[in-house]
């Protein structure tokens, strides 16, 4: 089959087309034959080996992260899913290659495709659909009357969180650049931050939850918008020893992550706030429920621009470059 292909961890010359072997089914896996494939920031810091300690893949390896399609065929202990069903997952981190014709998913991982969505569209939304419910459903708890930031309104991961956190009944903020402000309005931001005109950490306070999607210095000054008990919950800051413990790391790997993440944990601690860190995981029982939000018209896709398959690496270069407007990048099979 065709493929997009990391040869070596590094910049865009790493990544190659070319043939690969077809996916092998295991007894609780569906191969899916891919219509739609969507770009994630994770795709290029995969391919840049920044998660080489925690997603230590053997080069030559097939990226990509998240797909809609139709299955082809099913191991002989699937229940969920028969030969023609139209579905859409983010596969497990271990078995990532969206980008390619054909991929190999253990049933567990994967839903019906919502009937509302088109095929590039449905791609656009596993990871970061799973990412918003993760974080303000899974991690935060979030509940009706709470107020909740969610920094980068505009991108991937924040116009599907500021409709969740609206449905769950949140009072939402979210950062945004002066011509996306109509965008994440529309989406149901109730207070939105020009990031080019205010700082957010002057005008913002006594939150119950930031999500935090920027890292760095956005991270730290998050802390002080959120009131004493609050929650900043983060998929782009250090690594933390719970993570650390979840995903069974080596004491050596468990110390390191620990010493990350010290800073920002005792920062946290000084004002009376947690922080935590998420690398969303696949499921296919929580994107069923992001599904029926989406068929009940409370959450919709935004994609950007769907590029063609023969044109993922202008697709990644598109994205790392900043290029992106709002929401998703998709590529899209003939």
């Amino acid at each position: 089959m065709k493929a997009f292909v990391v040869e070596r961890y590094g910049d865009a010359s790493a990544v190659r087309a070319g043939d690969v072997p077809d996916p092998q089914v295991g007894d609780q896996d569906v191969l899916v034959r891919i219509h739609a494939a969507s770009v994630n920031p994770l795709d290029l810091r995969t391919r840049n080996g920044d998660f080489k300690v925690i997603l230590p893949y053997r080069v030559p390896f097939v990226l990509g992260n998240d797909l809609a399609g139709v299955v082809v065929a099913a191991g002989a202990g699937v229940t969920r899913f028969t030969v023609g069903d139209e579905v859409y997952a983010r596969p497990d981190k271990d078995r990532i290659g969206a980008f390619a014709e054909l991929i190999a998913i253990q049933q567990d991982d994967v839903a019906t495709k919502p009937t509302t969505l088109t095929m590039e569209e449905a791609a656009s939304i596993p990871l970061v659909g799973l990412t918003a419910w993760q974080a303000l459903v899974e991690r935060a708890n979030v509940q009706a009357g709470q107020k909740v930031l969610i920094h980068a309104g505009s991108g991937g991961v924040g116009t599907i969180a500021i409709q969740l956190a609206k449905h769950l009944g949140a009072s939402v903020a979210t950062t945004a650049s002066t011509s996306k402000v109509d965008l994440v309005k529309d989406l149901g931001a109730d207070v939105v931050v020009d990031y080019k005109k205010q700082a957010f950490e002057t005008v913002l306070h006594d939150y119950d939850v930031v999500l935090d999607t920027l890292g760095g210095e956005t991270l730290d000054k998050s802390l002080q918008v959120l009131k004493p008990g609050g929650k900043v919950i983060s998929i782009a800051g250090p690594p933390d020893p719970t993570f650390a413990k979840e995903l069974g790391a080596n004491p050596l790997v468990r110390l390191v992550m620990t010493a990350l993440s010290f800073r920002t944990r005792q920062r946290a601690r000084r004002r009376h706030v947690t922080y935590s860190f998420l690398f969303m995981r696949a499921s296919g029982d929580q994107l069923r429920e992001v599904t029926s939000l989406i068929e009940a018209g409370t959450i919709r896709p935004v994609v950007d621009r769907v590029f063609p398959f023969e044109s993922t690496r202008e697709a990644l270069a598109y994205v790392e470059e900043g290029r992106a407007k709002a929401g998703k990048v998709v590529v899209r099979m003939k």
